[in-house]
């Protein structure tokens, strides 16, 4: 039997795994829907609606004695929140999986922590010693991910796996043929710049969250807030432009409801729970260093459930991305380290004076 501590020291492993599975099911299920023709915005207003459901009584029960008083200034973040993240970014995410694939939109998401790393630099939230080991690592890795990035942008190469819409090489030498590959390649870039959006939109985001979460501690009730706020706003812009087709607010089908519930219930609510758990037990580090495991669980169900083509350019622009990513934490985590031992200096020579005295 593990004892307590064991399973204390293994918690944060299993649930950042299971997150990551979570993430994985969620952006196939997702993939699935979109393919189906499920409207986006639909989507997002149905998702947000479930989140709010699920999380609102547990937030109501758990933080009614904490929370915080509701002023004008924490409307506003709230405000905000909820149209940069849930309405703008699962937009643009959900763009990014329409017109590429889930493993190439998974790939993408591990550019977060470098792409937060450059805002941050930026806006003076983040030091960087270029001469250190640490600040060295962080500007290779940056600059080797942003390679990759560049690579699943603009080279797709050739299929490594079976297609599900290829074209013959008769088509090919066709004029039609043409015009498709040029259409499909106009997709690929529109996916990739979306997708790119999306993970700048997220790290604006969490870097709002920074701000928020010190005025607002009460996570669970936040979470709820920002997704009510969201579902207004999905469905106030989802009216304004679907207001003579009833139709596209109809769920056709087992796929679009299990989406629906999966997302709001299992994504949304539980997810950012373990999320939550992990960052406050290990940091944000190590929950950091765990995003490739999302892309390889996916590209996994991309194969052998959804049977999407996986290109050349997919798998060469994920090494440098993925490479990129643990050299940006290893500086990271190291200037973290260099830090403590700094700071650890003056104390231990304190204690020292103290035992010569």
């Amino acid at each position: 039997m593990w004892s307590a501590g064991c399973m204390e020291q293994w918690m944060p492993t299993a649930a950042m795994v299971t997150t990551n599975v979570v993430i994985a099911i969620m952006t196939a299920l997702i993939k699935q829907a979109l393919n189906q023709g499920m409207n986006r915005l639909v989507l997002i207003t149905f998702r947000q609606m479930v989140a709010t459901v699920f999380l609102g009584p547990i937030a109501y029960f758990k933080e009614r004695k904490m929370r915080p008083k509701f002023t004008t200034e924490i409307f506003m973040y709230m405000f905000l929140s909820g149209i940069l993240g849930p309405v703008l970014l699962q937009y643009t995410l959900f763009v990014g999986l329409d017109y590429t694939t889930a493993t190439f939109a998974a790939t993408f998401s591990n550019m977060l922590p470098v792409v937060t790393f450059l805002i941050s630099l930026a806006f003076r939230f983040e030091a960087l010693e270029v001469r250190s080991m640490s600040g060295s690592a962080k500007i290779s890795g940056t600059l080797i991910s942003l390679g990759g990035a560049m690579m699943l942008t603009f080279y797709k190469g050739s299929a490594l796996t079976h297609t599900t819409s290829s074209i013959s090489p008769a088509a090919s030498s066709s004029g039609h043929g043409q015009a498709g590959g040029q259409h499909g390649t106009v997709r690929w870039v529109l996916g990739s710049v979306s997708m790119l959006a999306n993970v700048v939109g997220f790290a604006l985001w969490l870097l709002l969250q920074r701000k928020f979460t010190k005025k607002y501690p009460a996570v669970y009730s936040a979470t709820a807030f920002m997704s009510l706020f969201s579902f207004i706003q999905a469905g106030a812009l989802t009216l304004s432009i679907q207001r003579s087709t009833i139709a596209a607010w109809a769920l056709r089908g087992t796929v679009e409801i299990v989406t629906v519930v999966y997302c709001g219930v299992v994504a949304s609510g539980m997810g950012y729970l373990l999320l939550t758990y992990c960052v406050e037990k290990r940091g944000p580090v190590f929950t950091a260093a765990f995003s490739p495991l999302s892309q390889i669980f996916v590209a996994g169900i991309d194969l052998f459930i959804l049977h999407e083509p996986l290109y050349l350019g997919s798998v060469l622009g994920s090494v440098l991305v993925i490479v990129g990513l643990y050299l940006v934490l290893w500086g990271k985590k190291e200037e973290a380290a260099s830090k403590t031992v700094a700071l650890a200096k003056p104390v231990q020579a304190e204690i020292e004076q103290q035992d010569k005295v």
